[in-house]
This record gives structure tokens, C-alpha cells and sequence, in this order.
């Protein structure tokens, strides 16, 4: 697309995002050679109207000379001529009938020719990296083929694009005191885990939104009310809950949350909270949420491993000295915390600090292992690697530690690679 066309789409973009009808649009735009069958029904997916409509904008950018001519044609012919006289404004296009607009050759998507890429506003250097490499070693030579067309973008369509500034909302429940009557204990050290999540997250350019010391019920308003929010200009949200937790009936996957009043709420209730019928403007949006709680009573001592291992290694160490804690001895013991769960459905992650069944460990001076581990990948990955990339480093690191073992993990249901904004 030429210059000034792009420029034209960006100056009434707002516009268009707010007033474009996008389902008339569909057959035209197929039927010119604008879009594909296939890419259609990736913007269809986007979610709302105002999503289609700004991920059609974007990708209408990426298709070719014709696209913009034929795209104010197809407003013309669905009557939304007011749309159509303003992009035209500066540059004139004839009326364009079917018969003037010619199929544009592509690639299909995962198959051999030239793959269709959209234009994000961001991309973490590794991923811009490893796509021109990998872009590199597949285009003929320049003596050979002349010179190659950009395709930085080519693998964007595998990424989560964030864009916006904030990314989206990050709310974090934090449960330390919880009353007399639920005979639950005071989570000491989980402070020190909130402010280091907060620092963490507002550093990858999230809203943080802090709650201390919940019953269930106002954790349920908090999240129905976040859920309620309109997220359309932001790209995906994040929840993080410090509590204690344990297991519970179930229909697809176990784990609650303990509010301060000792009621408990199931994960999975936590994420639908979420999901395209109760947060229609999150569809097709990453939904990531970040469980520090307890799973269950059982304390899992591990099993002996090869002496090569770096986890053997541990035992006798200093390692394990500073792990002195895990002695059986009321008032140096760990607390124990965390599982988490979530319905099958797309653009979700879940991490969850323990294994189902299994307590969570967390030292009153120095907060929970997973947390502190989580904050230090973060702070050492977050500008190069995906997320689920980092959960394994967070695992591995945490199921190395002490006398008593803990095995964090995830539930992934995202259907692209999620790169934090950590420019």
C-alpha cells in the first residue's frame, strides 16, 4: 500500500474502529482478492466489532496496491458511503467494479510461498531476530532474484502484538490476615511478594491495580469487576492471587482460593470470570493468571536422583542451610500455600506455584520460592524470551530447592507466543 493510503488509514482510524461495519464487508473483500477465507476468519476471531475492525485496518495496511481502492469500493457497495468519502479525501479512486480487481498472489499460511504478515506496533527483539534469520536462509540471492521485498514481519502472526501503553490491567489480591474464625494462619512475607510483583509488572508497562486482605466475596466483585471493563484499546490482562488455597470438587480441574473470612472460591470460577461470554471485549486476547497458593496438605520430600544431577548437589550445601526453615519447628517453618486451574478454552495461561495436592513454601523474611524466583526470570528473560519459555526456567530453578520439594507449572491454553513489553 502506498504512503499516503496508510497515512489516510491512520489519520481515521478512531473513526473507522468506531463506526465500520465490518460483516458486509466479508464476501466483497473475499470475493476482490483483498483477504483470504483464512484471514477473514483470523479477524473475525479478533473478537468484538471494534477488535475486527481495528485488526481489519491493520491488515488491510500489508495487502498491496489494490487493497485500498477495493476497500472503499466494498464501503460503497455496503452503503457506507460517509466512511468511504473520508478516505477518499485527497486522493481520488475511481468506482471500482468486481471485474477491476484482479486476486492478489499469496503464500498460504504455513505452506510455501510468501506468508501474509501483519505490521506490529511491537515485537521483542529475539522474535524480529530469529524471523529475518530465519527469512535470510530461505530468499534467493540478490544477484539471482534481485532485490527481496521486507519481510521482517513475515512470522507476526504467531505473536501476541502488544501495542498499547499500558498492555492491559494487572490486578493482584493479596491475602495476608485472615480472621480468627477460619483458623487460618497469617501469611507473613507476602507483602514482600506483592511489592515485588508490583514493581515487576509496572516495569513491563501493566496498570497495576492492588487488593489486600479479601473475603470471597469482594475477591468474586474485584474480579467480576475488572471483567466488566472495557479492554478493547489494551491487549490482554493479567491476575495474580496470594492466598491460601486447597483442593475442592471439581468439574474440570481442582484448586480454590481461601478469601481472609475462610470461604473459597475454584479456580476455574476465577478464570471463566474471563472468558468470551463474561469479557467479550478480552476475546482473543491473552487472559495470564498467577496462582501463589496451596494446593493440598501433602509435603512432597522428593526422590533420590543420579549424584551428577544438579538437584543431589543441593543437599549439604549452603543451599540447603539457608533452606533450614523446612525443619520440622513451629516457629521457623515455611508457610504452606498454591494450585491453580482453569476451563479449557483459548488465549488463557495459568501458573500455578505447587503441584495440585501439594503445599506451596514461603519463608516470612525473604516471600514465597515462586514468587521470588518468578521475579528474578522476569527481570533476567523478560526482554528475550516467551513466556512459557520462562515458567520452565521458574520451574526448574524452584524444583532444585530445599529439604522439601515443590514443583510449580502451568496450564497453557495460549494459541501464540506471548512476549512481555519490556523495551
Amino acid at each position: 500500500m502506498e504512503e499516503a493510503q496508510r497515512l489516510l488509514l491512520q489519520r481515521s482510524r478512531l473513526r473507522l474502529v468506531r463506526e465500520l461495519q465490518v460483516a458486509p464487508l466479508w464476501d466483497l473483500l473475499l470475493h476482490k482478492g483483498v483477504f483470504t477465507q483464512d484471514m477473514i476468519e483470523e479477524i473475525q476471531r479478533a473478537g468484538t466489532r471494534r477488535d475486527q475492525a481495528r485488526q481489519l485496518i491493520t491488515d488491510l495496511q500489508t495487502r498491496g496496491r489494490q487493497a485500498f481502492p477495493a476497500f472503499i469500493s466494498s464501503l460503497r457497495e455496503t452503503n457506507q458511503n460517509d466512511l468511504a468519502d473520508l478516505l477518499s479525501e485527497g486522493c481520488k479512486f475511481p468506482q471500482l467494479r468486481p471485474l477491476d480487481i484482479k486476486p492478489i498472489e499469496i503464500g498460504l499460511r504455513g505452506g510455501k510461498g510468501e506468508t501474509y504478515g501483519k505490521i506490529p506496533e511491537y515485537l521483542p527483539t529475539s522474535v524480529r531476530a530469529v524471523t529475518e534469520r530465519r527469512q535470510e536462509s530461505a530468499l534467493p540471492s540478490a544477484a539471482t532474484q534481485g532485490s527481496a521485498p521486507d519481510r521482517s514481519q513475515r512470522n507476526s502472526d504467531m505473536v501476541y502484538v502488544l501495542k498499547a501503553d499500558p498492555c492491559g490491567y494487572c490486578l493482584i489480591i493479596n491475602n495476608v490476615n485472615f480472621t480468627k474464625e477460619c483458623d487460618l494462619s497469617s501469611r507473613e512475607g507476602s507483602n514482600l511478594d506483592c511489592e515485588k510483583l508490583e514493581k515487576r509488572f509496572k516495569s513491563l508497562h501493566f496498570e497495576v491495580l492492588i487488593q489486600r486482605d479479601l473475603k470471597a466475596q469482594e475477591i468474586v466483585r474485584e474480579l467480576q469487576h475488572l471483567a466488566k471493563q472495557d479492554h478493547s484499546a489494551l491487549d490482554c490482562c493479567l491476575v495474580v492471587i496470594l492466598s491460601h488455597g486447597c483442593q475442592t470438587s471439581h468439574i474440570q480441574f481442582p484448586g480454590s482460593i481461601y478469601g481472609t473470612d475462610g470461604k473459597s472460591i475454584p479456580v476455574e470460577k476465577i478464570v471463566n470470570f474471563f472468558n468470551g461470554t463474561h469479557c467479550p471485549s478480552l476475546r482473543g486476547k491473552p487472559k495470564l493468571f498467577f496462582i501463589q497458593a496451596c494446593g493440598g496438605e501433602q509435603k512432597d520430600r522428593g526422590f533420590e536422583v543420579d549424584s551428577d544431577s544438579p538437584v543431589s548437589q543441593l543437599h549439604g550445601s549452603s543451599v540447603e542451610s539457608d533452606a533450614t526453615p523446612f525443619q520440622i519447628h513451629p516457629c521457623n517453618l515455611d508457610e504452606p500455600d498454591a494450585v491453580a486451574s482453569l476451563p479449557t478454552a483459548s488465549d488463557i495461561l495459568v501458573s500455578y506455584s505447587t503441584f495440585p495436592g501439594f503445599v506451596s513454601w514461603r519463608d516470612k523474611q525473604s516471600g514465597s520460592w515462586y514468587v521470588e524466583t518468578l521475579d528474578d526470570v522476569l527481570e533476567q528473560y523478560a526482554h528475550t524470551e516467551d513466556l512459557p519459555t520462562m515458567l520452565l526456567k521458574v520451574a526448574h530453578a524452584v524444583s532444585a530447592k530445599g529439604k522439601y520439594k515443590q514443583m510449580p507449572g502451568c496450564f497453557n491454553f495460549l494459541r501464540k507466543q506471548f512476549f512481555f513489553m519490556a523495551k
